[in-house]
Order: structure tokens, then sequence, then C-alpha cells
């Protein structure tokens, strides 16, 4: 007896969602327990609860860069020709909501002189408006409530001033004022850190998109538009993510750095994440331009979204581990 429709599409569904979830704890166990593998043998020392703040800096980082995503991909749907009044719900409340909590434990951690706190006493509050990492932290912290209001509201559009407020507060976190050309490394971190946005986290709301619209022409215009885009995004974090890398690790010294030091491995295994998505979006893009049906596409875009997934994982990981110095 053959199974029936709807059982075999649950069944598609459920297994969908176990992987999922197991994307997620993938995603979850690389910045927990990542600091250690990669410090192993290079002489470096962790900084304190160096595995708890990288994980609270990838919620931070996903948190951005859902509604920054949905903002942009809302954006695009508007534009396609005949496309149904169907939208997936936004998640941008919780997105916001779990940034909020994120940046406010990454605050906590700034409050007590960069190390995890052992009890609220020892968190001393006030004492951040009196460093630059506290009042960026407090920066970030006030942005994402006021985003997630903001996404509350009636007019969820405001939340992108909030959200451009986190970007850069997280630019600047990233480039103290003792690094050479700080600036410059803040200006390179904003480009990537809001492309990126916009790339993983447009991706996954268009792939919401076309759940909707399946049976529609509408979907493969959507995702069309999309890729066009992408592409663009995909040559600026590269740009970025190079730039960046050179100013910490000089070109005479990237070999032997991307073996020898904790960062440098991460940054290898990020630039191989960042090649097989390349590869990914480009199997997409080819299928969109020759398959009879443009949805075909969403195979290898939702295995690109997933892989942006653990990208943005290695990404809060790579924050928490010591920068290299330039030889």
């Amino acid at each position: 007896m053959k199974p029936r429709v709807g059982a075999a599409g649950a069944d598609r569904g459920g297994r969908r969602a176990a992987a999922v979830l197991l994307l997620v704890v993938l995603a979850a166990l690389i910045p927990l327990f990542g600091p250690s593998p990669a410090l192993h043998g290079t002489g470096e020392a962790a900084a304190p609860g160096s595995g708890g703040i990288a994980l609270l800096r990838t919620v931070l980082f996903a948190a951005l860069a859902v509604p920054v995503g949905e903002l942009f991909a809302r954006r695009l749907a508007r534009g396609v020709p005949g496309a149904p009044p169907a939208r997936p719900r936004s998640w941008s409340v919780v997105a916001n909501t779990a940034g909020f909590l994120a940046a406010l434990g990454l605050a906590s951690v700034v409050a007590t002189g960069n190390l995890v706190p052992d009890g609220l006493a020892a968190i001393d509050a006030g004492g951040l408006y009196g460093s630059r990492d506290g009042k960026l932290a407090l920066v970030e912290v006030n942005a994402f409530l006021a985003a997630a209001l903001c996404a509350a509201s009636g007019r969820p559009g405001t939340q992108v001033w909030p959200l451009a407020a986190v970007a850069v507060a997280e630019a600047l976190r990233a480039h103290p004022t003792t690094e050479y050309s700080p600036l410059l490394g803040s200006g390179l971190t904003l480009v990537h850190l809001v492309c990126a946005s916009l790339w993983a986290g447009g991706l996954l709301y268009v792939l919401r998109t076309l759940r909707l619209w399946r049976t529609t022409e509408a979907g493969g215009v959507l995702l069309g538009r999309f890729a066009r885009v992408a592409l663009v995004l995909l040559v600026a974090v590269t740009a970025t993510g190079v730039g960046s890398s050179l100013r910490r690790m000089p070109p005479e010294t990237v070999l032997e750095q991307l073996t020898d030091t904790a960062y440098g491995r991460v940054l290898l295994a990020k630039a191989v994440l960042m090649a097989g998505v390349a590869l990914l979006a480009l199997w997409a893009r080819i299928r969109l331009a020759r398959a009879a049906d443009p949805s075909t596409a969403a195979a290898p875009a939702r295995a690109e979204v997933h892989a942006l997934g653990v990208v943005v994982a290695v990404s809060g990981l790579l924050t928490a581990l010591p920068v290299p110095i330039r030889w």
C-alpha cells in the first residue's frame, strides 16, 4: 500500500526539522567548545569564559542578521510583479529579543573587567559608562531593545536605525583605539557585518517566502532578484574579510599564522566554509538560469543558508580568540 501524499509530506517535514535542529545544535557547540581545540598546541591562552562569550557573540550576530535580512527581502518581494500577498510571519521581535539578552550577557562581562561574573554583586553596571567598551556594550543592549519595540510596533521598518547602531557599535568594539588604523579596521568590519547580515538573513526570509509562493512564478523571480544582489554581497564580504585578515596577519606571515595560531586556524576553517557557500550559491544560480522550473534552485539555496548559519557560529568563535601578533 502506497503512503498518502500528506504522510509523505509530513515525513519530509519531520526530516527537515530534525536536520535544522541538528545544525542549530552544531552551531551552538562550535563557539562553546571551539576555543580549546583551536588553541591546542599554539602556546596561546584563552580568555576566561571564552566559550560562553563566543556563544553570546554568535547569538548576537544571528540576531542582527535575521531582522536586517527580513527588512531587505521584504523590500525585494514588494517589487515582484504578480506577487501573492502572503508573507512569512516576522521573526524580528524574537531575534531582537535574543540579541538584547546576548548583548546584556556580553555587557555583564565587560562590567566585571572582561571576566565572567560569578554573581550579580560582581557586576559594576555603573562602570560601563567609564570605558569605551562599556559604552559600546550599552549601545548594543539599548539598540536591540529599541529594535524589538520597533519590530512589535505598527512601523517595523523603523528598526533599521537601532540595528544600524548595533552594527556600528560592533565594528568599533572589534577595533580598539590602540590598534593600528582602528577607523579603517572598523570600516571594513562594518561593511563585512552589514553585507553578511543582508546575505544570510535575506536568504533565510526569501526561502521562507518561497514556501508560501511555491505554486506561482513569483517565487522564482524573487529568488532570481536575490541571487543578483547576493553576488555583490559575496564580493563585498570576501574583499572586506581578506582586507581585515591581512591587516592582522601581514602577507609574509599568513601561511605560518594560519596553522600556528588559534585565530588563523579558525579563520582558515571559515575560509573553507565560505568557499563551500560560494559553490552552493553558484549551483543555485546555474539552476535558476537553466532549469525549466526556477524553484528547483531552492534546494542548493537551503543548503547555502544552513552553511551560512555555521559560518556565523565560526565568526562568533573567531571574536573570542586572541588576535595574532603583527610580526
